[in-house]
């Protein structure tokens, strides 16, 4: 705890002295008077910043309401990504008044000048010109990301795909799959909302579903208000679940073992059975019209470098060696290049989430571009190597920024097919 504080206070000096060097920059150019008015401006810029920083300090130590927590957090948000631009914009005008400075020393000496009063001007100023441009380049992430939380968090958009399945038993043809992932319910500030995203699902009138993992962000107790909404996600064949690197509280409670970590992963799991969700915990079940069969398979998170991985997919497919076609249920899309193309062929194709599609980015029909495929190659959408298939929802909810711009909220509906 001790080093947590000392992280956040070190962080916080580092904001402060930006904000120091972002208003004496501003202050050289906007405030060089002393009026009153530009007296309110200072003080709001500090009182501001300042109220920021200790309001981040409260919604991590103190338990207080999701929503105001939201806010507080989206607000530094908004505020840290302005003033980045702003930063590149004053630290150009540095570099250039730098070169000034330089180009004028090295005259003064080759002129032999003893006194810099000699030169015909001693101060280099600001850029009015780069100042200004850089206050509205900041400004066009901020009215960004300001719509994206008003107009995408629940814009909810049906995407439709075939699935081609050549092994597909004839009973199966036709079928409606619908999927869902990281519904993080913690995050969530409108039920209406989230209400008429489940309803917009449910009038796709899916065979079967699947839910692949983050149901929370980090406490079961997240779904409270949201519980009754998501038992209306039911499909005849069954909704079918897993868990996500969020469900098991490693980013509340820590790493680290703990009875009240151990007692939250409880009641997340009792929360997809009181959803009526059959929730696979690195185990199978058998789909079966008309005497034909298919394996629906999941796992538990398995994921990369830093997220936790208790996955095996090992005992997760066992017993499903007759089935024509295997579906695979695996948060992480990293899984599926990792470990199920090299150790398992006989897994037809995989539905992931997990990267939101960092809930940034432009997504057409033919292109599509976010920060994330830099960490993640398959981050959104259909990927195919072999005879092996992986399909990357983009996510229901959201996590940390309360909004979406250019990457809607998705729910995808498959038809399977043989061809």
């Amino acid at each position: 705890m001790g080093d947590r504080i000392y992280m956040l206070l070190f962080i916080s000096a580092i904001l402060l002295i930006i904000d120091f060097y972002i208003y004496r920059s501003i202050g050289s150019i906007f405030f060089k008077s002393n009026t009153r008015k530009h007296q309110i401006v200072r003080n709001l810029f500090w009182l501001y910043s300042i109220l920021l920083i200790a309001s981040v300090f409260l919604s991590i130590y103190f338990n207080i309401r999701l929503m105001v927590r939201a806010i507080i957090l989206v607000a530094f948000f908004l505020t840290f990504v302005s003033k980045i631009f702003f930063l590149l914009f004053l630290l150009t005008d540095d570099l250039r008044r730098g070169l000034i400075w330089i180009k004028r020393k090295f005259l003064h000496t080759k002129l032999g000048l003893k006194n810099p009063q000699q030169q015909t001007e001693t101060t280099i100023p600001r850029s009015e010109f780069l100042l200004k441009a850089g206050l509205v380049v900041a400004a066009i992430p901020l009215a960004s990301l300001s719509y994206g939380i008003v107009s995408g968090a629940y814009d909810y958009k049906v995407t439709r795909r075939t699935l081609i399945l050549p092994n597909l038993p004839s009973s199966f043809e036709g079928l409606i799959l619908a999927q869902i992932s990281d519904i993080h319910s913690g995050s969530f500030y409108n039920q209406k909302a989230v209400l008429g995203g489940v309803e917009l699902l449910l009038s796709q009138k899916p065979d079967l579903i699947f839910f692949t993992g983050d149901l929370v962000n980090n406490l079961a107790s997240e779904m409270r208000d949201y519980q009754d909404i998501f038992k209306k996600v039911q499909a005849p064949l069954g909704v079918f679940s897993v868990l996500g690197n969020h469900d098991y509280g490693d980013y509340y409670f820590g790493k680290d073992p703990s009875p009240a970590k151990a007692k939250n992963l409880k009641n997340v799991i009792s929360t997809h059975k009181n959803l009526g969700w059959d929730l696979l915990m690195n185990e199978n079940r058998v789909l079966k019209i008309n005497g034909q069969e298919i394996a629906v398979i999941g796992i538990e998170n398995w994921g990369s470098g830093r997220f936790v991985r208790h996955g095996r997919l090992d005992l997760a497919v066992k017993n499903t060696e007759d089935m024509a076609i295997k579906l695979l249920l695996s948060h992480d899309p990293s899984h599926w290049r990792a470990q199920v193309l090299p150790e398992f062929p006989q897994i037809d194709a995989m539905f992931s989430g997990h990267t939101h599609g960092m809930q940034f980015g432009v997504q057409t029909e033919k292109f599509k571009w976010s920060p994330v495929q830099y960490i993640y190659p398959e981050w959104s959408g259909f990927y195919k190597e072999q005879n092996q298939q992986l399909y990357v929802n983009v996510g229901y909810g959201f996590l940390g920024y309360p909004g979406r711009v250019g990457i809607q909220p998705e729910i995808t509906i498959f038809e399977l097919r043989r061809s």
